[in-house]
């Protein structure tokens, strides 16, 4: 049985086990006067039950489809003939995609040899008799923990206490796996940094006033030593959100004003989801608009003023995604003025203070932290942005200031370097990593930054 069938059946017999158990709880109070003479209400009894069935075989089928392509590669490998075994992961990864092709029918068996088609029904045999015993394995665990649950049914057992303690520790293992998934994440990052420093030096790499990764296969070929100065992506992510953050932040805050201050019902009510809206447009069309219709634009209007403007170019792309990041904006900065408590906008307007002056002096500090974290939310929105700045800024890195010429960003670039048939461990490819690692770490100190904006305010408010 696939995977994707065995859970819609653990499910149904994890609600089973809840109506048996649930019942059971019943049928044991009746004869002691009611459930007031159990130790638990019946629902425990009934959640214990369930999750008696549901965890462990759960946790039995996790761990089984974590494991259960490495152990069966790993014995169709050691099958093969020492001649066609592999040396290293590259070749291994080869074979067991021709043996899996193979497997699946999309190989002619006559092209390859006997030893392989051999491993394909190898193959094609551990993974049929994998699927019976996990079935078998996952629906006798569920069972036998729905049996015991139910025997367990009994009034001096505090069901309540077991069902609180296991749920206690699955909350945690979840906030474990987070934690740990961001850790394994940014250690993975980290090794795969070193490892480009290993080739690269990192003054080059932080100082460098260059970026042209196209390193070449072969030494002889030109163009084998490639420069990896990070200053012209940085400077081109910079000053492509910085124009975007000029263009969202006062829009969306005075319209966040409009909104909650002097709006009426039926115009709130309006616009406020049409502002929403944009949150929704997909960035690609965003990217359209960019480069057939804000490009072209900013390009004619600056040669009619005699400047000279690239047809792709940072603040083109900066407008427009400006005008994508103003809900992240508008929107919280509204829900956090709305939020500020009524008392402070009542007694303001008590003491004689103009509707305008309430807003100034007392709803906008207050609000202060909350529109911090819009504003924060939207700078990230802007620096990871990728789909804009390809289709309206361009992909060439020019370390230069002016918004009128093309450039490009850090996640432009990563998205780049890891496209195409690059080998993994060459200096082109890990430079993906240092990207990631150095923007991961601007992102940081601008979040601790913003953190003690937040609290030094909303310690003078609290």
């Amino acid at each position: 049985m696939q995977t994707a069938n065995l859970l819609p059946l653990v499910l149904v017999m994890t609600a089973v086990a809840y109506g048996l158990a649930y019942m059971r709880s019943r049928s044991v109070a009746e004869p002691l006067g009611g459930i007031r003479h159990l130790k638990s209400l019946p629902f425990y009894y009934a959640a214990r039950a369930a999750l008696w069935c549901s965890l462990p075989a759960l946790a039995v089928l996790a761990a089984w489809v974590g494991f259960e392509g490495r152990v069966i590669q790993s014995l169709v490998v050691s099958s093969l003939p020492a001649h066609l075994a592999p040396d290293n992961a590259g070749e291994a990864s080869l074979v067991l995609s021709q043996i899996s092709n193979l497997s699946a029918g999309k190989l002619d068996a006559a092209r390859v040899p006997a030893e392989i088609v051999g491993a394909a029904e190898l193959l094609g045999q551990l993974r049929a008799q994998s699927q019976q015993f996990k079935s078998i394995l996952v629906v006798l665990i569920a069972v036998l923990g729905a049996t015991f649950a139910w025997t367990r049914v009994q009034p001096r057992i505090n069901a309540r206490e077991n069902v609180e303690r296991t749920l206690r520790w699955l909350f945690f293992s979840c906030a474990a796996v987070a934690i740990l998934t961001t850790v394994g994440i940014v250690f993975s990052v980290i090794f795969e940094t070193l490892r480009f420093f290993g080739r690269v030096p990192v003054t080059e790499f932080l100082f460098g006033s260059s970026w042209s990764p196209q390193t070449a296969l072969r030494v002889d070929q030109v163009g084998s030593d490639g420069a990896f100065g990070m200053i012209p992506l940085f400077t081109g992510t910079l000053l492509i959100s910085a124009i975007a953050m000029l263009v969202a932040v006062p829009t969306g805050l005075l319209s966040a004003v409009y909104l909650s201050e002097y709006a009426s019902r039926p115009v709130r009510n309006v616009l406020k989801p049409m502002l929403e809206m944009l949150a929704g447009v997909p960035t690609v069309v965003y990217g359209f608009f960019a480069a057939l219709t804000v490009a072209p634009f900013i390009r004619d209007l600056a040669e009619a003023l005699g400047l000279q403007a690239s047809s792709q170019s940072a603040l083109a792309a900066g407008l427009v995604m400006g005008i994508m990041i103003i809900p992240f904006v508008s929107s919280l900065s509204d829900d956090v003025i709305n939020a500020v408590p009524k008392s402070l906008r009542d007694g303001s307007l008590a003491l004689g203070a103009t509707q305008s002056e309430t807003m100034q002096k007392v709803l906008f500090p207050a609000a202060l932290p909350g529109i911090m974290g819009g504003i924060l939310l939207a700078a990230s929105r802007a620096i990871g942005e990728t789909m804009i700045v390809v289709m309206a800024a361009g992909l060439a890195a020019h370390l230069t200031a002016n918004p009128l010429n093309s450039v490009t960003t850090v996640t432009v670039q990563i998205v780049t370097l890891l496209t195409g048939d690059q080998e993994f461990d060459s200096a082109k490819t890990l430079a993906a990593f240092a990207l990631g690692m150095m923007l991961f770490l601007v992102t940081l100190t601008f979040n601790m930054v913003a953190l003690k904006i937040v609290r030094k305010y909303r310690e003078q408010y609290e």
